[in-house]
């Protein structure tokens, strides 16, 4: 009698890369893929980049064709999970039916944190994660004149980008004292800032959105919180995701700010595991729990869980790396910079190519690059080794990156 499947609930980057996994590590037995988008499973990061501008169809942001999944005997399920019946190992569905499963892997991703203000409810107020609301808002550039963009994290700032570049009006409101503050240091922060600003989008900082205004039609504008008031008729917001927890939480599963999982990526139920973006789990490289939000993360979280499933049991030690095109300029992060005391940055700012080298310790943490993709992929490598080099030797320009790798 046939193993009952390897379910994955979610079908985003962690969801299809531990699918493909196991068939790629000779995993046999039935896997079900649990969708609940009406597409085939799909690459988020253009949707705020390259498909916003109006690069391509819908079918380029696809992993695979639909024949990929016949061919792999990969299940497909378009459907929605609605509980977990733990004792008897059984998955309902918000259709009615029920998966027995084998092994359980949530990949529940994120989903948009939501404003609660005044009119935030018109149609012309919009969020951006899915293929479907960059669809909209693509149909919606076309025919706008002047967005607000409410957040000015990475989504918030990439789209204000596109909107620029396509001939809006564009203002950003950020009730912090500087662009994507949570994430990089003030040297990268103040360069996209300065960019941004060269390029015609007003950045508001240190106030928030109060209401969004409606002209009886549709959105008029947003007042502010220091009583000003900004005219538009499209506002898109980007104030940051809530992880999907609610499925594991009801099944008694321990959830904080995500899944909580151990150094395998397992959850306290040993034949359930989390992945990706809902995935709160134990570093031993970081000394603590973690969630983060990037392709890096959930791809190989789907391969350490898809190695265990087939044998190959692995504590998952992972570099952490991300990136964000703004503009024409590339931001790439390798490693994690939160807690740094020291900033040395190498390059030039002027030009336009620099990384910020940041230091805990005098020991390298991360490097911040901007259009320095060398420097991005030196940090990756050595910071993945547990290496470092001293902050003289990042201050110096002759000195060989590729030699500190030997």
């Amino acid at each position: 009698m046939a193993k009952p499947p390897v379910v994955i609930v979610g079908a985003g980057h962690a969801g299809f890369q531990l699918a493909s996994s196991l068939r790629q590590a000779g995993y046999a037995e039935p896997i079900f893929l649990l969708n609940d988008e009406p597409h085939l499973p799909y690459q988020r990061p253009p949707l705020s980049k390259a498909y916003l501008k109006g690069g391509g169809a819908p079918d380029s942001l696809m992993f695979r064709p639909d024949k990929f999944y016949r061919d792999q005997n990969i299940e497909l399920i378009a459907d929605r999970a609605a509980a977990i019946d733990r004792p008897a190992r059984k998955l309902s569905l918000a259709s009615g039916a029920a998966l027995e499963y084998e092994h359980l892997v949530l990949a529940t991703g994120a989903r948009n944190r939501l404003i609660d203000l005044p009119n935030a409810n018109l149609e012309d107020v919009l969020y951006l994660r899915t293929l479907d609301e960059s669809e909209v808002l693509r149909l919606r550039l076309a025919s706008r004149r002047h967005v607000v963009v409410i957040g000015a994290g990475f989504i918030g700032l990439e789209f204000a980008a596109t909107a620029r570049a396509k001939g809006l009006e564009v203002d950003v409101v950020e009730l912090g004292a500087r662009v994507m503050a949570r994430a990089v240091t003030a040297e990268i922060s103040e360069f996209f800032q300065n960019r941004h600003a060269e390029a015609g989008i007003r950045i508001h900082f240190g106030v928030q959105v109060t209401s969004i205004e409606s002209d009886g039609a549709g959105v008029a504008g947003v007042s502010l919180s220091d009583g000003r008031h900004i005219a538009a008729d499209l506002v898109v917001v980007g104030v940051g995701v809530l992880p999907n927890v609610e499925l594991a939480g009801a099944a008694g599963l321990p959830v904080a700010s995500g899944i909580m999982v151990g150094e395998h990526l397992l959850t306290s139920d040993p034949h359930i595991s989390a992945i990706g973006d809902c995935a709160l789990y134990a570093s031993e490289r970081f000394g603590g729990s973690l969630r983060l939000e990037s392709v890096q993360n959930a791809t190989d979280h789907a391969r350490c869980v898809a190695a265990r499933l087939t044998g190959d049991t692995k504590v998952y030690d992972g570099l952490p790396w991300f990136w964000s095109d703004q503009g024409p300029d590339k931001l790439q992060i390798a490693g994690l910079t939160t807690g740094y005391d020291r900033v040395v940055v190498r390059g030039d700012r002027t030009q336009g190519a620099f990384s910020a080298f940041c230091y805990k310790a005098d020991r390298l943490v991360g490097i911040e690059s901007v259009n320095r993709a060398g420097d991005h992929m030196f940090g990756r490598r050595l910071l993945a080794a547990n290496g470092s080099i001293t902050p003289e030797q990042a201050m110096d320009a002759g000195f060989d990156l590729k030699a500190a790798l030997g």
